[in-house]
């Protein structure tokens, strides 16, 4: 049966707070996470070590959830910073595998 509903989310990992800071766009944001802290997500947060996530955001399209990313990957740090710390201040990792 075909799904009538997709979820894609846009995340922000990092490797401790106002550390290191990655975004992605997943289909899957639980199996993501775990490949990340697997060291399996990609060579930069392996290098790093980032793979607390700190910040997420839901999309039904997935041109959406893309458009989204490319826009906060232009972000000035501080401003990534302060989206983070609006939603989550004690960088909390809010998702344990």
């Amino acid at each position: 049966m075909k799904r009538t509903h997709h979820t894609y989310y846009v995340y922000i990992l990092c490797n401790k707070p106002k550390g290191v800071l990655y975004i992605g766009v997943t289909a899957g944001i639980h199996g993501r996470l775990e490949r990340h802290k697997l060291g399996e997500g990609s060579k930069f947060t392996k290098k790093y070590n980032v793979t607390h996530l700190v910040y997420y955001e839901e999309f039904q399209y997935i041109i959406d959830a893309i458009a989204r990313e490319k826009k906060l990957k232009k972000w000035k740090r501080a401003w990534k910073i302060a989206l983070i710390e609006e939603e989550n201040p004690e960088w909390k990792d809010l998702i344990t595998v």
